[in-house]
């Protein structure tokens, strides 16, 4: 008989493949014990079967029995091949009719070119399958019961310690998660970072050269992430962006994450940041995720109007910095340009500097958070006029596609509309929650202008994305040396201008 071994382990976190390397010695075992030989094994190490994934060694080894190269398929027990109904009913006709049998180290040997042969592997692949079905219901009534209960599933989350509570056998019988004071500095590190507009790269970079341990720092993996150190100690963004977003910093725990029933559950360890710096964080991020154009998202930026709130009073383009003049003259200085054809050109530096004493003047008033203050019915009408608008578009694409209304009368509902919609939706914007609105406040007052030298471009970029609509830059009526002031016109979110 030509035997084909197949091996497989649902769950190997370590990656050790002890348990396969034990069944295939097994079989190797039984084969010889039959007069058989062996000539091909197969194996599929950490994979279920039961939800029917792919599994590389099982798809390999029906390849090789539709190629008539095996007589027999040797397994530990029968659920090592099947779990899942249906890849059960593929697969004994698939050895039905290639002519081959299942013999099992622990169990009957299956004759499947037999009626009662398949009979058989129906009937103990159905226990086998319920055996996982039942586990896998008890799993998941424990998994309710911890999340009801606010404890974690699973290892401790960074940020956290795990203490484990003993009988008087010295017993585990529970356990709770308190406050680790180190990791617990790092996590409100990383969000009140990011409230002051620092960016996911800066603060990576940072812990990294610090020599911050990463979360799961010495921890085995089979895997690392590319760049990641062999211990698992380097920081990325992605492990920054998921530290700050976590619910369980404000004490909440996910119930099925990602599923349609998912729920936040409050948790039984202690709270490591105030739930309104999460929030902030969280739509900071999530906004950025989405591509708003609200936020600073760059990690170097160096200009603080260009591709952003700077706009050209001409075209309404974009600007960007370019290095003009002529050099028989002095140095070449940069300036704010149009994106497009050159429309407008200022000198970088004056701009900036006029857009801060403007912005600091602001900053000093006693008003200032007044003018922060959004009229929530104001709010709700701008997203409704909007929302309204796009209904009325959608429902003439329907009509046009129901030949209610001809492409001359859609294209005419659609010019007249969309105006509208932009006019809508800019207005909506005025009234969207920016998460660095307490950047702001705490510049508030006579240090107002003495915070602002001290920031980055990309803070000072975000102090300017809460008060300022658009940054514009106008013709000059005429040419001749300074500058003029008045060519530079600022749109506060309130809808002034200066």
């Amino acid at each position: 008989m030509r035997d084909a071994l197949y091996a497989r382990i649902s769950e190997d976190d370590l990656g050790t493949e002890k348990g396969v390397f034990r069944q295939l010695e097994d079989g190797r075992g039984l084969s010889a014990a039959r007069g058989g030989e062996v000539v091909a094994e197969f194996s599929d190490n950490d994979v279920s079967a039961l939800k029917g994934v792919h599994r590389p060694g099982y798809e390999a080894l029906m390849v090789a029995v539709a190629a008539g190269q095996v007589d027999r398929i040797i397994v530990f027990h029968t659920s090592r091949l099947w779990r899942n109904r249906r890849e059960r009913a593929e697969g004994i006709e698939r050895l039905r009719a290639a002519g081959v049998s299942v013999l099992a180290v622990k169990g009957p040997e299956l004759d499947l070119t037999s009626a009662s042969g398949r009979m058989m592997a129906g009937i103990l692949g159905e226990f086998d399958t319920a055996e996982s079905e039942i586990k896998g219901e008890r799993v998941a009534r424990a998994a309710l019961q911890r999340a009801q209960e606010g404890r974690a599933n699973g290892a401790v989350l960074y940020g956290w310690r795990r203490v484990y509570e003993y009988d008087d056998q010295k017993r585990v019988v529970g356990f709770r998660d308190e406050e680790d004071p180190e990791q617990a500095s790092i996590v409100r590190e990383i969000v009140r970072r990011l409230r002051e507009a620092e960016t996911l790269r800066a603060i990576t970079e940072d812990l990294n050269r610090r020599g911050v341990p990463a979360p799961g720092a010495g921890h085995q993996r089979r895997r690392r992430a590319k760049g990641q150190s062999e211990d698992g100690a380097r920081w990325n963004k992605t492990s920054v962006k998921k530290i700050a977003m976590r619910p369980a910093n404000v004490g909440l725990r996910v119930h099925h994450r990602g599923r349609p029933d998912e729920v936040l559950i409050p948790a039984n360890w202690p709270a490591l940041v105030e739930r309104d710096d999460h929030d902030a964080v969280v739509a900071l991020l999530s906004q950025a995720a989405r591509g708003s154009a609200v936020l600073v998202r760059p990690g170097a930026r160096a200009h603080l109007l260009s591709w952003g709130i700077g706009e050209c009073g001409v075209c309404s383009g974009h600007l960007r910095v370019s290095r003009k003049g002529n050099a028989r003259y002095g140095a070449k200085k940069l300036l704010y340009i149009c994106e497009g054809t050159g429309c407008v050109g200022r000198d970088e530096s004056r701009v900036d500097l006029f857009v801060r004493r403007v912005v600091v003047e602001r900053l000093m008033r006693p008003d200032l958070a007044d003018l922060l203050i959004v009229d929530e019915g104001a709010k709700a009408a701008a997203f409704m006029r909007a929302e309204g608008i796009r209904g009325r578009l959608a429902q003439a694409a329907d009509d046009y596609a129901d030949e209610k209304i001809t492409a001359e009368q859609l294209h005419r509902i659609t010019a007249r509309l969309k105006p509208q919609l932009e006019q809508a939706e800019a207005q909506a914007r005025m009234y969207r929650v920016n998460p660095h609105v307490k950047l702001v406040l705490d510049m508030a007052g006579e240090r107002a202008g003495e915070i602002w030298d001290e920031m980055n471009v990309a803070q000072r970029h975000a102090v300017l994305g809460v008060l300022i609509e658009r940054v514009r830059i106008l013709p000059v009526a005429r040419r001749g040396p300074g500058f003029d002031s008045r060519s530079i016109e600022i749109i506060w979110r309130t809808g002034d201008r200066a």
